[in-house]
């Protein structure tokens, strides 16, 4: 089930960005064989259930030719090859675009980095916060006159990394139906970042950012963009850009005849700011999130990661499911006539080596074969 059901996807195992990717693709229905370094299972993916779901998996030592010969008999039968090495160690353990693309030209090879391919600094370590940082996502996050703030690891790990590379992936799929030829998916998170902050170089052409960090419309600096603390110590989210809907959060506040500066004047801000913050800490999240629950004043509860399964809207859409015991966000998006199905558990398919590699094609005579070698283990 899903609109990529078909789609064979091999996975080399590694950390959060390239198996978030993957995770997307199964998620969208392709048949994902996750193949782990033997003996490094632990340390090389996230906690089972979590990023690693609706995949079977099987250990292989890359170390001998016969390891390599596994990766290269299941890449012959697949659709796309994934792979988060530094630029160049792909190559080394002969598993690199000449050699898997020479096997099987219809082969979309996706290679996620944080760096990229080529560039100063393709061969250094890095993280999350060093690619947002030389992308210029990361500056602008924090309070006026504090440090930059990391946002945890979504921007480049996930949204500008993982994410992109999946979106790649699959340009290169319907390429692939128009020209009948597989590519090299090049994703950085360094690209992928910078390319989050599109709407931001935007404003800034515009004259609509004009100031410093967090003094600016949608970076804390106005009131009507911002949180605010409630009785119980929690917070509500505030967004309400358009005059019309900022005029309905004063009104809710009982403020509406307060005589405030005019919404736009950064002048006036931290007045309006003041007044709004008083009111918000009179009441509880529950209290508030009850009186703007029918408003369109786009005042929301800021809930933690383990309450957001609890709010109606998403319990409605079932925006978050459970994989075994893990509650996890569901699949998205969502596909009239091509349903993603609910994702399982990875399944170590190393348990039924034959059935797993079967399944991708390999004849019962080469898959003894290789069995017989150790070239293939159980994760």
């Amino acid at each position: 089930m899903g609109p990529l059901s078909g789609v064979k996807v091999v996975e080399m195992a590694g950390l959060a960005p390239a198996p978030f990717g993957c995770m997307i693709l199964a998620d969208l229905g392709a048949e994902v064989l996750r193949i782990d370094r033997a003996g490094a299972h632990a340390g090389l993916v996230t906690p089972p259930g979590v990023l690693d779901r609706g995949r079977r998996t099987i250990a292989v030592d890359l170390k001998t030719p016969t390891g390599v010969r596994v990766v290269h008999e299941v890449v012959a039968h697949a659709d796309v090859f994934v792979e988060g090495y530094r630029p160049g160690v792909a190559e080394r353990l002969g598993i690199g675009p000449e050699a898997l693309c020479g096997l099987n030209p219809r082969l979309v090879y996706g290679r996620m980095t944080g760096w990229g391919q080529d560039g100063p600094l393709a061969a250094r370590a890095g993280h999350d916060i060093n690619y947002i940082a030389i992308a210029g996502a990361l500056e602008p996050i924090g309070r006026a006159g504090e440090r930059p703030h990391a946002p945890q690891n979504l921007l480049a790990d996930f949204a500008g990394g993982g994410l992109m590379l999946a979106l790649g992936i699959v340009s290169a799929l319907y390429e692939r139906d128009q020209s009948g030829r597989g590519q090299v998916v090049d994703a950085a998170m360094v690209d992928g970042a910078a390319l989050l902050t599109t709407f931001l170089h935007g404003m800034r052409a515009a004259g609509m950012w004009p100031g410093e960090r967090g003094t600016n419309a949608l970076d804390g600096g106005a009131p009507f963009y911002d949180t605010y603390e409630t009785a119980d110590g929690k917070f509500m989210a505030v967004g309400c850009v358009e005059p019309h809907f900022y005029a309905q959060l004063l009104a809710k506040l009982g403020l509406a005849d307060a005589e405030l500066p005019n919404q736009l004047d950064a002048r006036g801000w931290p007045e309006v700011r003041n007044a709004i913050a008083g009111v918000f800490a009179q009441k509880t999240r529950a209290e508030w999130t009850e009186i703007f629950a029918d408003s369109d004043a786009c005042v929301s509860p800021v809930l933690t990661p383990w309450e957001a399964h609890e709010h109606p809207h998403n319990q409605a859409r079932r925006a978050f499911i459970k994989v075994g015991d893990a509650l996890q966000p569901a699949p998205a998006p969502r596909f009239s006539r091509t349903a993603s199905a609910e994702p399982g558990l990875v399944n170590h398919g190393a348990k039924d080596i034959a059935d797993t590699l079967g399944a991708w094609g390999l004849k019962p005579g080469v898959v003894d074969e290789l069995v017989a070698a150790r070239a293939v283990h159980d994760p």
